[in-house]
Order: C-alpha cells, then structure tokens, then sequence
C-alpha cells in the first residue's frame, strides 16, 4: 500500500486570529510571553494578511483561554467580529440573492478562518444542517478553535443585512462546559453538547428566503475584486480534496466522481491534478479516514457501528479489517489502550 504524500506544515493568514488583542486586553491577559512561547510576535498579527504557522496559532488560543481562566476565550473572539473583517468578500455575501447563496460561497472561501474550515449543507426535509469540520487534526483537538469557527460563521450569517436568521441548534461535538451562559449569550438558540457533528441546525425555508437588499452587479462586482487575475490559489488540489472529504466522508458521499463533481472537473482531469501532487485519490481518503476514526473513538458514548458508519463503512466487519490494516490492531484494542494510558488517544490522534 503506497503511504500518503506528507502534508507541508500548515499556515494560515493571520486574520483568523482577529480581534485577539482586543479580547486579550478585555479578559486582563499580557500577551506578549504567550505569543514568545508559541514563536510570534504583535507585528505578525497586525497584517491580516500576514501567513503564521497554525500550530502558533492553536497553541496561543488554548494558552491564552487557561492563562486568563476564560474557557470561553475563542467564543470572545468571535463575538468581536465584524462583516467588515472579511473585505471585499463581505460585499459579495451582502448582496447575494439568498443565505443559501451566500454559504455556497463560503463552501469555496477560504478567508472564513483561514482555510482550515470545511463546510457542508446536509438537508433533511424542513431541516438543514450546516456542518463544519476543521480538517487539521490539531485544530480538531482544540475546543477553543472548534468554537472560534462555528461562533465567527453564526456571527456573520446573524450580521448580514435582508437575511432571515433563526437557528434551532448550535451542535458541538465537546461536552458542555461548567458556565455556558457566553454560549447563550452569542447563539441565543438551542444548544447541543455531546452531538454527532459541530454545526448549525436551520429551516430549510430560511435558506431560500429571498434578500431584499442583494443587488447583482455590486455582486459581479465584488467577485471580480476578490477573483484577482493571476493571484496564485493557496491550496493545491490535494488540500481541496482532503476538504471535500472531511465533509462528505461522514454523509456517505465520498466517490472520486463526487469529488471531480463538487471542483467542476472530469475525473481524469482530478486524477492528474492528484498525481501532479505526488497523492492519489485513494490515499487522501485512508488519510482523513485514519484523522476521523481516532476523533469519533475518543468520543467512548460512540458504538463502533456509528464509527464506522460515519467513515463510509456500512459492515463492522468491513470496517474493522480497514483498521487492522491502518493501525495493526482492532479498533476495540484501540479504545480500551486510552483507559489504561491516560493520555494516548490525544497522542496518537
């Protein structure tokens, strides 16, 4: 079996930390020795644009969330942004024809949080489920990067003028923390700890409600600000497709053909673009199936069955071969080696 191409360690624009300084000075925290111990400074997050490693990043949130005792530190984040942070992009979803429209648009952006967010619209009858994964194993394992995401994506769909916005659920996989009243605060609707997925649950309805404030061609115009001739793409078709299937892994959905499909592309075409980068179809898959497998074990409410399920196995038998091959020993040796070590499902995942 040929292993999967080493993904290069990966940046992000600064901009997915905004407003952290703000929140720091809020919360009583000195930043500066947290920013020396992570390798960065206040001159690399002044540049939005500015590309700064994501392990800096994660491991400033979660030192800064337990130096200032706010567990709620990331929500605090979210809550202090503004439509206005976004650019030009924030002019395109102003004036998109609808919400449905708009989280298109942000399916395919990768300014929302820096590129590390892929999301997915799951619809079930009345009720549609806008998933989010954060496709970095190490942004998965951060709670306050989890609810850094979902905050800043509720904020914005809440801010954007003539949309209709009335949420049923904010899930998150995590369990509920001692005080959730921020939680409250900035979601004010439903909330779910301990679900199946981190998203939010909306109408169906509300998603095709017409904007009475979008105007086509500020629309075009915003697109073409945005779609800069010549800009190089900061991710290549490997790192595409690895956001396709973390999304469409757990909805069954995750066929080559599917995959071409979503990038308007024929399958030979994706094949090559694959091949150019040094990974085949088949190993992005086993790659963010190995990334899921370890986050859905460590959740021990979970039946191996739904694990399975939710990586594209419909057999436990099946399934469990898969991982034999991946990990040299059953998934139920796996689970129980976390009781006995401690802390080994958070080293191996």
């Amino acid at each position: 079996m040929r292993a999967a191409a080493v993904p290069a360690r990966r940046h992000i624009r600064a901009a997915a930390l905004a407003h952290y300084f703000e929140v720091a000075e809020a919360v009583g925290l000195n930043p500066q020795p947290l920013l020396r111990r992570v390798g960065l400074s206040r001159r690399m997050l002044v540049d939005p644009e500015q590309r700064i490693p994501l392990a800096a990043a994660l491991q400033l949130l979660e030192a800064s969330a337990e130096a200032s005792g706010c567990a709620d530190f990331g929500l605090r984040m979210a809550e202090a942004r503004r439509l206005s942070d976004l650019g030009a992009l924030s002019l395109l979803l102003t004036h998109l024809s609808s919400l449905r429209a708009v989280l298109q648009t942000l399916i395919h952006s990768r300014q929302l949080v820096g590129g590390t967010l892929a999301l997915a619209l799951v619809e079930s009858g009345k009720s549609t489920v806008i998933r989010e994964e954060l496709v970095e194993p190490a942004a998965a394992r951060s709670r306050q990067a989890t609810e850094l995401a979902l905050g800043v994506l509720f904020r914005l769909c809440a801010t954007l003028p003539g949309q209709r916005w009335n949420p049923q659920s904010v899930n998150f996989r995590h369990a509920a923390p001692a005080d959730i009243q921020r939680h409250r605060h900035l979601f004010h609707c439903r909330l779910k700890f301990g679900s199946e997925f981190d998203g939010i649950v909306c109408a169906t309805a509300d998603l095709d409600s017409p904007n009475p404030q979008a105007d086509p061609v500020l629309a075009a115009y915003a697109r073409r600000l945005i779609d800069v001739p010549g800009e190089t793409a900061e991710e290549t078709p490997a790192q595409t497709v690895r956001k396709f299937l973390y999304v469409q892994l757990p909805l069954g959905g995750a066929s080559i053909e599917q995959a071409a499909q979503s990038l308007d592309l024929h399958v030979r075409t994706l094949q090559r673009q694959l091949a150019a980068d040094g990974v085949a179809f088949s190993d992005l898959v086993d790659e963010v199936r190995r990334d899921l497998v370890l986050r859905y074990l460590a959740q021990p409410d979970r039946s191996l069955t739904w694990v399975a399920q939710q990586v594209g196995y419909g057999q436990l038998s099946s399934f469990t071969r898969w991982f034999v091959r991946q990990f040299q020993e059953t998934p139920s040796a796996w689970r129980r080696r976390p009781r006995q070590g401690g802390k080994v499902a958070a080293a191996q995942a």
